[in-house]
C-alpha cells in the first residue's frame, strides 16, 4: 500500500509497523511530528516527556522490560540526554531500542549546527542516515531489528529536508505482532553499570561494533549503483539525490548505514572507479573514514584552506543542487557552464537489487532571482511575551534568555536580550554574571515549557548560592515555538487525556522561595509587572516573577480578539511603535504640529491585548471597554 507521507510520518508508521508500544521525546523542529503521528495509533502509549534525558529514560525502560519502544528529539536534544544514550550503549537491551535524533542543517530552528553521526561512533552504536520518506520508514523497521539483533539501541538521523519532504511511501498494512514480554529479569551484570559490571561490558560493546561492521557489508540499504566509473560518489541521506541529479551519469554508493561502514564494500567501489568523493551533509564523517582507510579521494586543483575540511563540497549549511553543482564546477569533477552540459547516462545497475527509480528527481530548474521586502521576524500580534520585554528593555538591565519564542526579544524595537543560549542556560548564566562581578542586575527570562524542561535545576541553584539574580518565567500556557504541544503545566497529554495542571509558583516556593519573593502577575499588565520588577531589583537576593498569559495563537485567546483603534488624540510620539507589535503601523498622515506619522492599528492583525493603550501617554488608544461595537 503506498501513502504520501513526510519523513516524520513515515518514521511514525514504522514504529508502529514494527510493532513499538512506547514513544517518548521532547519537541523540537525537525522532529516534533514523529511523537504527534505515532500518538493516535492503537495500543501505544506517547508523551512528551519535560526534556530530552527523560524522554531517553522512559524508552529505555521500556525496552528493558521487552517492548519496543523509541525517543525522538531535535540534535540538541541528544546532548541533554547524552548520559542516557551512552549508559544504554553500554548495557544494550532486551527488546528493540532506537533513538531518532533530527538533524538541523543550516539552523532553519536551532542554535548550532552540529553533526549527530559522531555521537554514534563515540557511543559505538549503529547509524542510519534516510535520505527521504521511504527510508526513513524502511530504515526505522530495520532499527528495531538491528538492536535486536545486536543487543544495541541504534541511532536514526534524518535531516530537516528528509523530515519535512513528502513523498510516495510504500507502508505495511498490519501492525507486526510482537510476543508479551516475560516478567521483569533481574540481570546485574548487564543493567547495573557499577564501575566492576561497567568494565566488564566494555569489551563487549567492541565485539558487537566489529559484529555490525560485518553485518554492514551485506546491509540491504548500503547499495552500489553501477553507471559511468570515471566518477564514483559515495552519498548518505538526502545528499544521494542531489548526487542523482547533479551526476546522472555517476556511479554512486548510497549509504543507508553511515556507523559503522562497510570496508570491503566501500573499497571495491573504490576500486572500481576513476576518480572518488564523498558527497553529505555537514562534516566530514564518512569522508575522514575513508582516508584512515588509505583510500585516495579527489582533490581540487586548488586544495581548500582550513577550517574547510571537506575535499569538495560545502563544510556548513545545507546542501542543495545549486551547491552542490557549484562546489563539482570548481573543483573539476563538471564542466561549467560555459562548456556546455554533461550527457544524461542510462539506466543504473543497483548491487543490491533496489528500485532505484523512486529516487529519481526532476532536472534543476533555473533559479529566478526575485526582490522581496525583507520580514524580519518579530513576536506575534498580541503575545503576552512583549509586555515583559518592553519593561526590561526600559528598565536597562541585563537580560540573559534562551531558546524559544522569546528569543525574539533580541530583535528590534524591543531589543531587551543580552544573550540567548540553550535550553535552560538563562538562569545560568544570569547567576555566573551576577557572580562575575558584574555591577548591573542580571534578569533571566525563561519561558514554561523550557522551565520544566531544564530551568528547575538551574533556579534552585541560585536560591543555594544566593544569587541577585531576578528569574522572570514567560508562561504562556503551552510549548509554543515547535507549534503548541502540551507540558505539565497544560493540564492535558500528548494522547489528549487530562492530568495534572502543574502550578509553577508552587513548584517554586516549594523549592524554598520565600512569598515576598514570588509572584504571578497577568502578562498584558505592563504597570504592575514594571512594578514590581522595580522593586526586586532594588533588593538583593534571588526573586522570581511568572508572567501567565496563554499565547494569543491559541483558541481561547483568538475567541476573546477585539481590534483596537486610535484616536485623534494621536500625535506621532512614536512609543506605541516601541513595543514592536506588527499590528501597529505608521499611518501616511503625519501630526500637523510634529511632523511625525501618526500610529494606525491594523485591524485584521490586532488581537486587542491592550499593551500599547497601556503604554500610550496621551491615551490615544482605546481599551476593549471603550471599543463602541464592544459596548
Amino acid at each position: 500500500m503506498r501513502r504520501l507521507l513526510s519523513g516524520n510520518e513515515a518514521i511514525a508508521r514504522a514504529a508502529w509497523e514494527a510493532g513499538a508500544v512506547v514513544g517518548a521525546g521532547y519537541p523540537g523542529t525537525p522532529s516534533t511530528e514523529i511523537l504527534e503521528e505515532f500518538a493516535p495509533y492503537p495500543d501505544v502509549y506517547a508523551e512528551w516527556s519535560p526534556n530530552e534525558k527523560v524522554a531517553l529514560d522512559v524508552a529505555i525502560g521500556a525496552a528493558y522490560a521487552g517492548r519496543r519502544a523509541f525517543a525522538t528529539m531535535k540534535h540538541v536534544g541528544l546532548n541533554v540526554a547524552a548520559d542516557s544514550f551512552w549508559s544504554v550503549a553500554m548495557t544494550g537491551v532486551e527488546a528493540g531500542l532506537v533513538v531518532v535524533s533530527a538533524d538541523d542543517p543550516s539552523l532553519h530552528s536551532s542554535q548550532n549546527e552540529q553533526d549527530n553521526r559522531f555521537f554514534a561512533r563515540w557511543a559505538r552504536v549503529p547509524c542510519l542516515d534516510p535520505a527521504d520518506a521511504q527510508d526513513c520508514h524502511d530504515l526505522m523497521v530495520a532499527a528495531f531489528d538491528l538492536s535486536e539483533r545486536f543487543d544495541t539501541p541504534v541511532l536514526l538521523r534524518p535531516t530537516t529536508r528528509v523530515c519535512h519532504t513528502s513523498s510516495p511511501v510504500e507502508v505495511g498494512e498490519l501492525r507486526r505482532s510482537m510476543p508479551v514480554p516475560p516478567a521483569y529479569v533481574r540481570n546485574t551484570a548487564k543493567y547495573d553499570m557499577a564501575p566492576a559490571n561497567a568494565r566488564a561490558r566494555r569489551p563487549a560493546l567492541e565485539r558487537r561494533i566489529g559484529e555490525l561492521a560485518e553485518f554492514a557489508e551485506t546491509f540491504p540499504f548500503n547499495v552500489a549503483e553501477r553507471r559511468d566509473s570515471s566518477l564514483g560518489i559515495v552519498a548518505s541521506g538526502v545528499a544521494y539525490h542531489y548526487a542523482r541529479e547533479v551526476f546522472p551519469e555517476a556511479s554512486i554508493l548510497k549509504l543507508g548505514m553511515v556507523y559503522p561502514l562497510p570496508r570491503r564494500l566501500v573499497a571495491d567501489f573504490a576500486a572500481s572507479v576513476e576518480r572518488l568523493v564523498v558527497l553529505e551533509e555537514l562534516d566530514p564523517f564518512v569522508e575522514d573514514q575513508l582516508r584512515l582507510m588509505g583510500i585516495r579521494l579527489h582533490e581540487p586543483a586548488v586544495p581548500p584552506i582550513y577550517p574547510q575540511t571537506k575535499s569538495v563540497f560545502p563544510l556548513i549549511g545545507e546542501l542543495d543542487p545549486v551547491s552542490v553543482r557549484r562546489a563539482a564546477v570548481a573543483a573539476g569533477l563538471l564542466p561549467s557552464p560555459e562548456q556546455g552540459e554533461q550527457p544524461a547516462a542510462g539506466p543504473a545497475e543497483a548491487v543490491p537489487a533496489q528500485p532505484a527509480e523512486r529516487h529519481t528527481l526532476p532536472t534543476l530548474l533555473p533559479l529566478v532571482a526575485v526582490d522581496i521586502a525583507p520580514r524580519p521576524p518579530s513576536l506575534c500580534p498580541g503575545c503576552p511575551h512583549r509586555s515583559s520585554f518592553y519593561v526590561l528593555h526600559k528598565l536597562g538591565v541585563t537580560v540573559n534568555g534562551d531558546i524559544g519564542c522569546y528569543t525574539l526579544g533580541m530583535a528590534k524595537p524591543l531589543e531587551a536580550l543580552h544573550t540567548a543560549g540553550c535550553m535552560g542556560a538563562s538562569i545560568g548564566v544570569a547567576h555566573g554574571g551576577a557572580r562575575a562581578g558584574d555591577p548591573g542586575r542580571h534578569v533571566a527570562v525563561i519561558g514554561d515549557s523550557t522551565f520544566f524542561h531544564s530551568g528547575i535545576p538551574a533556579l534552585l541553584n541560585v536560591l543555594y548560592n544566593r544569587s541577585n539574580v531576578v528569574t522572570v518565567i514567560m508562561d504562556n500556557r503551552i510549548t509554543g515555538m515547535t507549534g503548541h504541544q502540551d507540558n505539565p503545566g497544560t493540564g492535558h497529554t500528548l494522547q489528549r487525556q487530562e492530568t495534572v495542571e502543574v502550578d509553577i509558583e508552587q513548584i517554586v516556593r516549594a523549592l524554598g522561595f520565600p512569598p515576598e519573593r514570588v509572584a504571578t502577575i497577568p502578562s498584558y499588565d505592563v504597570k504592575a509587572l514594571e512594578k514590581q520588577l522595580k522593586a526586586w531589583l532594588a533588593q538583593d537576593g534571588p526573586a522570581v516573577l511568572i508572567t501567565q498569559q496563554e499565547c494569543a495563537l491559541l483558541p481561547a485567546a483568538k475567541a476573546a480578539y477585539l481590534p483596537l483603534s486610535v484616536t485623534d488624540h494621536c500625535n506621532g510620539c512614536t512609543i506605541c511603535f516601541r513595543i514592536g507589535c506588527p499590528a501597529i503601523l505608521k499611518s501616511e498622515e503625519l501630526d500637523a504640529r510634529t511632523h511625525r506619522p501618526l500610529a494606525l492599528i491594523d485591524p485584521v492583525l490586532c488581537t486587542g491585548c491592550e499593551i500599547c493603550a497601556q503604554v500610550c501617554p496621551r491615551d490615544a488608544i482605546l481599551f476593549k471597554s471603550q471599543v463602541p461595537s464592544h459596548v
